[in-house]
């Protein structure tokens, strides 16, 4: 029985693809390894969201395409720096994020010694694929793929493209089929949950009040949502009210970046400081154990000292519980790539410093 191996990195919907993959493997005869050296293929995961993640992923490659075992780069990697992987493993497959359903056909091919391409575009949605979770109790579900944003700094847009929902029907079903499956957590993921449904006349509080439905002792934790989307007084109320129920974790992630509205503006990220300080407040007013997460990212392309330092007045203003700090990065093919950058020693002092801040902050939250 031919065994395959496969590493996964990055964000959950990049998990929950190598979940559907390997359940795909295991259904077509294909046997599971636990490492490189056992297995007849090699398959990895690839994020390259932020440069650090870009390198770490061609060190992987190099080291697995040096055990001389066939090698399939999946993730985001083969959509936008598929230049990249010809470079350093010239024999690799590629599969792309909405290419998954052709797995078992590539590694099929790598075994006989072919390499193929599978980077389309494929509409479907993601559900109703066999599973082998990384975590026996902890489902994922990939609520859309894409988003609506046109962030000047972002490469996964590249990968993952425009807002593509699943009807709520097809996901409540698979919510279903997990909950009977023993799942006692539903994570809920999409690039950017706060616009699930903007394509098909419906949004993420609608899907959550659904989800909350179905029979079962479960959790529901609902993934990132940018500002940009829950601003929507309407929205906003509801979602706060699908909060409510007892069935969904109170976990808010909503990413801020900056708090500086130039620089906010510089990122093309659609809301303002302001617009981040009232969401949380009412979901404070209403949810008084919410637990708030937060991103910043520093050094991004023309930021002052004096918008650094609205920043870390902003993390010590709103107390986050957590503050994922990124060093701002050029991505291949962004608008902020072409933009003048900040000297290296300038962003990672920053980053030491507001690390310091949020950590700080947190614990007094």
């Amino acid at each position: 029985m031919p065994k395959v191996y496969a590493q996964v990195h990055g964000c959950p919907s990049n998990t929950a693809d190598y979940e559907a993959s390997l359940g795909l493997l295991e259904q077509a005869g294909f046997e599971v390894a636990d490492s490189p050296e056992k297995a007849d293929v090699n398959v990895l995961f690839t994020c390259t969201v932020k440069l650090t993640s870009s390198q770490r992923m061609t060190s992987i490659i190099k080291k697995l395409a040096q055990t001389g075992k066939p090698l399939i780069v999946a993730g985001c990697m083969p959509k936008t720096e598929q230049r990249t992987i010809e470079k350093i493993a010239p024999d690799a497959s590629m599969v792309g994020p909405d290419s998954i359903g052709h797995m078992v056909e590539a590694v099929r091919a790598a075994i006989k010694g072919s390499k193929v391409i599978f980077v389309a575009d494929d509409r479907k949605t993601k559900t109703g694929f066999p599973r082998i979770r990384k975590e026996r109790n902890v489902a994922i579900i990939v609520a859309s793929s894409g988003c609506l944003s046109d962030c000047s700094y972002c490469s996964v847009k590249f990968a993952r493209g425009k807002l593509r929902s699943c009807p709520i029907g097809e996901l409540a079903k698979e919510a279903e089929t997990l909950v009977e499956d023993g799942c006692k957590e539903i994570q809920i993921t999409s690039q950017d949950n706060g616009c699930y449904g903007a394509d098909m006349g419906t949004n993420i509080a609608e899907l959550l009040e659904r989800i909350c439905k179905v029979p079962g002792d479960f959790k529901i934790r609902v993934g990132m949502m940018n500002p940009t989307y829950v601003r929507d007084e309407k929205l906003l109320k509801d979602l706060i009210t699908a909060y409510k129920h007892p069935k969904v974790s109170k976990f808010l992630h909503l990413p801020v970046q900056s708090g500086s509205d130039k620089i906010l503006k510089a990122m093309k990220r659609g809301y303002t400081v302001s617009d981040f300080e009232k969401i949380v407040a009412a979901f404070r007013a209403e949810i008084p154990n919410i637990y708030i997460s937060t991103d910043v990212i520093v050094g991004f392309p023309g930021e002052t000292s004096e918008d650094f330092e609205m920043t870390t007045k902003l993390i010590e203003k709103i107390k986050p519980g957590k503050v994922n700090v990124s060093k701002f990065g050029a991505r291949p093919g962004t608008e902020a790539a072409r933009m003048e950058q900040l000297p290296n020693e300038t962003i990672s002092e920053r980053s030491r410093r507001i690390s310091g801040t949020a950590s700080c902050a947190s614990q007094r939250a």
